[in-house]
């Protein structure tokens, strides 16, 4: 072999089968099969299609690919290294699933460049590749093709399309008509267990179908008939769904196309055999120099469109604004639209459900925020996600801001998430807080990768009254309080409500939740302070005139309940003060000074929240009081609800009073 031209696809695609089987073995872990199989669909869609520049991986209107099947991680990670990604070097290869290495079992978002977004929980990948999509059309529609115009490509596996979360996310990317969004389905037919006709008989084109996409069936191990359909799908006004139709473990002649080649490495015998069969004689580990040549050519194959882009982008007058976007720069007089707004609140102080203030809010910041886009799971004026003049992102207008997921929670939260991974945008999305565990795949994800997603949970406690336990929240606050690397609000009022979402959208690497309330509540803050007090999590809301003997800690709606405990507390000669919790997480944050001074030391401690106690030791210690849920809520109106479970002004007194 002289040179890279002469280096045939079939041997490009054999690279990454011996890069993936090689490096299984040497980690003795990891999953084989799916590289190997779908190698020649990658080798297509990487060396003809993908628009991509291997030295600026972070080019704005790149396409985007996502390893949906993130177990398939190695050929990934073989695609990163051969094109030229100059983080993924072949000492990267070979230290697979190890310590301080770039390549973990699934790919993780941050770890490396070229890693869209993490990927492992089967259906994760296509539900934020539709996101992914979403913002791509929305940023064409505000700037155009000259900066905007590129594709969100996805290789999935039977398993991502057995995930229920894969059926919400391809039912809105059909009705969204979302055509800039191809998925490769490598149907190889076999799953851990075996063969997929043991457990699923879906026939997953007329699937799509039935939703909206384009559909078509190609074999995938002939790269020209993958080809053929990658062009195709280009001129389409629907999503497109490719089936390639491959053979898991290609080249290992005892294992291929059996479940033996899916989860664990092949062995020293079987890969010795894949060899032959290959026809790749080279030590693990050792691609040679004409095939490195040629698929590095792949790897800058884009540096011309790039540069082309960037000069468009130099000479287009929106320039300032889509850099301050993609780089998630939040604009420089939202802070000073915020404190006016305060002021406006101090001087009125308004009595609102804290889904009401929160709206409020979305009306003073998505003016401002204009890459804010917000949307609800089929709950907008329960969940009050929509701001004033806030138009609809449909098919007939990609420049709205607002999307209607319809009963769709996982998928919107995916949705948000793959908004966020593509940059652009700040998504939000709101539904009912119980529903959070519909969500919590989504959000743990969100939390793990480190973005910018924006959750907003209203009715959020037994505070919703009469529809039930079944939809009042309990142990959901203490559920994703301890996810790690989540923030969550919880605020009392207007002015606590647009803090939380000045702090929410001032965290670029932490997504958060908005928890709020369908009752309305009276205001605790009552003068205007310029400093974001909830950006400490946790603040003295209420002092005592006296030194003070006891301390009631509390979060949204309990606020107020804490208030009222406090003024009987006063009265009986026990002075209180009250501490206001909106965010657990950013108070741990704070230093221990300033942790020791809103904790204090008064004997009698006592937190209110309706709610499970997990997480409130730490503030009332082991002989603290807690006034809350020790169980499921019930159907009946709210106030009723408070008195029959005790959390009440009341029980407070009374357990200050050690009754």
């Amino acid at each position: 072999m002289s040179d890279a031209a002469a280096v045939s696809p079939r041997i490009m695609a054999n690279a990454i089968r011996a890069l993936s089987m090689d490096a299984v073995q040497k980690a003795n872990s990891g999953h084989p099969g799916l590289p190997m199989g779908a190698a020649d669909a990658a080798t297509a869609l990487y060396s003809q299609v993908l628009k991509f520049d291997a030295s600026a991986p972070h080019w704005p209107d790149r396409d985007r690919f996502v390893l949906s099947a993130g177990h398939g991680s190695m050929l990934l990670y073989s695609l990163l290294y051969l094109t030229g990604y100059s983080d993924m070097t072949i000492d990267q290869i070979k230290n697979f699933r190890q310590w301080g290495s770039i390549t973990a079992g699934h790919p993780e978002y941050g770890h490396a460049t070229g890693i869209e977004v993490t990927t492992g929980p089967l259906g994760q990948g296509i539900a934020h590749a539709v996101g992914m999509a979403m913002a791509e059309r929305h940023l064409n529609a505000r700037f155009g093709d000259e900066l905007v115009n590129h594709k969100t490509y996805v290789l999935a596996g039977d398993g991502c399309l057995m995930e229920g979360i894969s059926q919400e996310a391809l039912a809105l990317a059909g009705h969204l008509a979302l055509k800039n969004l191809i998925v490769l389905w490598d149907d190889n037919g076999i799953t851990i267990d075996g063969k997929v006709g043991m457990s699923d008989s879906t026939d997953q084109l007329a699937r799509f179908a039935a939703s909206g996409w384009a559909t078509t069936r190609v074999d995938g191990m002939d790269q020209a008939a993958v080809l053929a359909a990658l062009q195709a799908a280009q001129n389409s006004s629907k999503p497109t769904l490719i089936a390639c139709k491959t053979i898991i473990g290609f080249g290992a002649p005892n294992k291929q196309g059996t479940n033996g080649a899916h989860g664990s490495p092949l062995g020293p015998d079987e890969i010795a055999k894949a060899r032959e069969t290959l026809g790749w004689s080279y030590p693990p580990f050792v691609v040679p120099n004409e095939i490195i040549s040629a698929w590095r050519a792949v790897g800058s194959r884009g540096k011309q469109a790039r540069e082309a882009w960037e000069a468009r982008l130099a000479a287009h007058p929106k320039r300032a604004e889509f850099e301050r976007i993609t780089a998630g720069t939040l604009p420089e007089n939202l802070d000073a639209v915020i404190a006016e707004y305060k002021k406006t609140l101090a001087a009125n102080p308004p009595a609102l459900a804290t889904r009401a203030s929160s709206q409020n809010a979305l009306n003073i910041i998505n003016p401002v925020v204009t890459e804010a886009m917000g949307g609800s799971a089929d709950l907008t004026h329960s969940n009050n996600t929509n701001s004033k003049d806030q138009k609809t992102f449909s098919p007939f207008d990609y420049g709205g801001s607002y999307v209607y997921y319809g009963i769709r929670e996982h998928g919107m939260a995916a949705a948000i998430n793959g908004m966020a991974l593509h940059g652009g945008v700040v998504p939000y999305g709101g539904t009912f807080m119980c529903f959070t565990d519909y969500c919590r795949p989504s959000i743990r994800l969100a939390a793990l990768m480190g973005i910018r997603s924006i959750f907003v949970m209203t009715h959020d406690s037994i505070g919703l009254g009469e529809d039930g336990p079944t939809h009042q929240p309990v142990e959901h606050l203490a559920a994703l309080r301890v996810i790690p690397n989540l923030v969550t609000f919880r605020p009392c009022d207007a002015t606590e409500a647009v803090e939380c979402w000045q702090a929410a959208l001032e965290m670029p690497k932490t997504p958060s939740i908005l928890v709020l309330t369908r009752q309305k509540l009276k205001p605790a803050r009552l003068k205007f302070s310029a400093k974001n007090l909830c950006r400490l999590g946790a603040y003295e809301v209420a002092e005592s005139a006296k030194k003070a003997k006891a301390v009631i800690f509390a979060s949204g709606s309990e606020v107020e309940i804490a208030m009222a405990a406090k003024a009987e507390l006063d009265k009986k000669g026990t002075p209180t003060r009250v501490v206001s919790v909106p965010s657990m997480e950013l108070f741990e944050k704070q230093s221990k000074a300033y942790k020791a001074k809103v904790l204090g030391t008064e004997k009698i401690r006592i937190a209110i929240e309706a709610g499970v106690k997990t997480g409130w030791e730490k503030f009332i210690g082991s002989d603290g009081h807690f006034v809350g849920m020790t169980g499921f809520g019930a159907s009946a109106p709210a106030e009723i609800l408070y008195e029959k479970f005790g959390i009440t002004a009341k029980a407070a007194v009374k357990a200050a009073s050690g009754k």
